[in-house]
């Protein structure tokens, strides 16, 4: 049986990765949040992995305030890189493949088409240069390693920007949202599978992985399709406009779509629209 240790355990992909432990009888997960196992804690961290047995380790633990990391850039970074190289040390020497998660913000999102896994990446948030410097640790430490890159995730679980729609819309609010950015909105219960197909798999082909649902959209696409997948009366609808731009204090990608080449030889991908009716069937 496998022993499989996941960091971050209460963030949206944690859970969706607790949501689905009971399938997979041969795996023995543990999950840790961040008050059970600070993962900056050198002493935690090592006692941890000198009292338990860990064959993976899945770090969804991070520091993902994209605004507020521009004024709390070495909390970030404690988190974001300083904490992966910790974990990184420790899975070397107790020989313990790390699954790690990462971001889109690591490109600067000047490029014209989907970005592939050896795009030179340039990021333009220190959100985006913390989770950088994570992978770089990372690559720098050992090779027994599956840099998962992801973007704009959202689920039932957590803080995302799908569940601050639903809340708005039931708030019936007038909403503003940009077309500034495009991506791909990427259900978290669709990367847990991805996790697990790793891990199930044993897979030795490691390195960086980009993963999203399939197709692009802005942030007003995204909400337009939420909106449409509630079936509200005509009268129950928010009013709902298109921005140009929206301020922010971090700077944002522009084009944060992802190339899935290389990660649909471990699993089949879906859109993003019909995962997110998946998601809003079994949550409505």
């Amino acid at each position: 049986m496998k022993t499989v240790l996941v960091t971050g355990a209460n963030g949206q992909l944690g859970q969706c990765i607790q949501k689905i432990r009971h399938q997979f009888t041969d795996i023995s997960f543990q999950f840790k949040s961040s008050s059970e196992l600070d993962i900056t804690n050198a002493k935690a961290i090592h006692d941890y992995f000198e009292n338990n047995t860990i064959d993976y380790c899945v770090n969804c633990a991070a520091y993902t305030n994209v605004e507020l990391a521009e004024s709390e850039e070495e909390k970030a970074y404690l988190v974001n890189a300083a904490a992966a190289k910790l974990l990184a040390e420790t899975c070397k020497k107790h020989h313990t493949t790390l699954i790690h998660i990462s971001t889109d913000y690591v490109f600067d999102g000047k490029k014209q088409t989907p970005y592939v896994e050896t795009d030179i990446t340039n990021p333009i948030s220190v959100y985006g240069a913390s989770k950088l410097k994570g992978e770089q640790y990372i690559q720098e430490t050992f090779q027994n390693y599956f840099i998962i890159r992801t973007s704009w995730l959202y689920a039932e679980f957590g803080n995302n920007f799908y569940k601050t729609m639903l809340r708005k819309v039931a708030e019936k609010a007038n909403l503003t949202i940009t077309t500034e950015q495009k991506g791909t909105p990427t259900n978290a219960n669709d990367l847990a599978e991805l996790v697990v197909a790793i891990i199930k798999t044993d897979t030795k082909d490691f390195g960086v992985y980009h993963f999203s649902n399939e197709g692009e959209a802005t942030w007003y696409d995204f909400t337009k399709e939420i909106i449409q997948n509630l079936n509200l009366a005509e009268a129950e609808k928010p009013s709902l406009r298109s921005i140009d731009s929206y301020k922010t204090k971090a700077a944002r990608p522009d084009n944060s779509v992802l190339d899935k080449t290389k990660v649909r030889n471990l699993i089949k991908t879906i859109s993003w629209q019909e995962s997110l009716r998946n998601l809003m069937k079994n949550h409505s």
